[in-house]
């Protein structure tokens, strides 16, 4: 089947975690992604990494004139550019929005921040933990006796940056192949949390959501929304908001739901969490997933991510392929019904500078000097 991004060319420029990744959708939905790697890669880039699989490698010094003029070359030939740099620094190496439109009017300028383009801290260093910490989803997280636990980098870098720069990027190119004309997107972190976050502003208006944590229905305040731990020191996720699961859990559980109470009488969640915890702790986590297997109860086994891959619904939706020493996540989404592809080959830093260049005119003695020059770099010199 051939894939809905299949004839696009997208240009990114190198980073790590959520610019990466952003292009990996984009190449994983069929695009051809141009990777541009950097002479001097910083101490945490690989090339043994799952974003760079179905990309090509272009190494290329833009703080070289010639370098900023062979992006801007292949940028004339591309329909989206996607970056992760503080704002201000592709405008100082002449590779900013006014540039690069001008060379293709039609083109999509996908920015990834954390703090967006402008505001008082737009130039300021930071990490997924501190675009979240501003928006009032981090201090919903957790416990209110304990600091809030960093979730990962799923919640800003992946969901805030990645996924909200892949949408700008589609609806921006959509827009460009029918009118011509491109134009800037602005995925800032911290504006795409507080937009993921406004389920909690609904709940708040109608007075079903506080800011206390570990008090609501979704945060671990329900007995019946949390994790609870297990006879061997594991867990199990409750979710049975509903109340034919809530029923059908406590069916399973040989619990009586009279003696147990009624779901939403805040009044008797401390005995009702204190009682599931007890039951809970009586038997194994695999115990209990074989009580739950195939129900509507909404309970399932916490799995670690090398555990994941083997569970039998994850096994039959072939969620991890091995290749080149890694287990690949899936392509998401699918479309079709056709089953995932092997995972193309990883991206080889500058092994494809030759033949991208070649594309862009240039002579093998202009792509030597180019070498000599350290304007670019093949595999051998990345």
């Amino acid at each position: 089947m051939t894939r809905p991004l299949t004839g696009l060319r997208i240009v990114e420029l190198a980073g790590i975690g959520p610019g990466p990744y952003a292009g990996q959708l984009l190449a994983d939905m069929g695009a051809e992604v141009i990777v541009i790697d950097r002479p001097r890669p910083s101490p945490v880039e690989t090339d043994v990494a799952i974003e760079r699989r179905g990309k090509r490698s272009l190494t290329l010094d833009l703080r070289q004139a010639e370098g900023a003029a062979i992006l801007l070359d292949l940028i004339e030939r591309a329909d989206a550019l996607i970056e992760g740099y503080r704002p201000g620094v592709t405008e100082r190496l002449g590779v900013g929005p006014s540039e690069a439109l001008a060379r293709n009017p039609a083109l999509v300028y996908g920015r990834m921040t954390g703090w967006g383009q402008d505001g008082p801290w737009s130039k300021t260093a930071g990490h997924d933990i501190n675009y979240i910490s501003v928006t009032g989803i981090l201090n919903a997280i957790g416990r209110p006796e304990a600091p809030p636990p960093p979730p990962l980098n799923l919640i800003g870098d992946y969901g805030g940056g990645s996924l909200f720069l892949v949408v700008g990027v589609l609806a921006g190119m959509l827009r460009a192949k029918a009118t011509g004309v491109g134009e800037v997107v602005d995925a800032a972190i911290c504006d795409a949390v507080v937009s993921m976050g406004g389920i909690l502003h609904t709940l708040d208006a109608a007075g079903r959501w506080s800011p206390e944590r570990s008090a609501n229905m979704l945060d671990g305040g329900a007995p019946f929304y949390r994790c609870y731990a297990t006879k061997d020191g594991k867990f199990v996720a409750v979710g049975c908001i509903e109340a034919q699961f809530f029923a059908e859990m406590l069916r399973l559980m040989e619990i009586d739901p009279e003696a147990f109470g009624p779901q939403n009488d805040r009044s008797r969640w401390p005995e009702q969490h204190a009682r599931l915890e007890a039951a809970f702790a009586e038997r194994s986590r695999d115990d209990w997933a074989a009580v739950f297997d195939g129900s509507d109860a909404c309970v399932t086994p916490v799995l670690d991510y090398r555990e994941a891959a083997a569970h039998p619904h994850m096994a039959a939706r072939r969620v991890a392929r091995e290749a080149e020493g890694l287990r690949h996540t899936p392509p998401a989404p699918r479309f079709g019904t056709a089953a995932p592809d092997a995972p193309p080959p990883l991206a080889r830093r500058g092994g494809d500078t030759a033949a991208i260049l070649a594309e862009l005119g240039r002579s093998p003695e202009a792509v030597a000097d180019l070498v000599a020059a350290g304007v670019v770099a093949e595999p051998r010199d990345a």
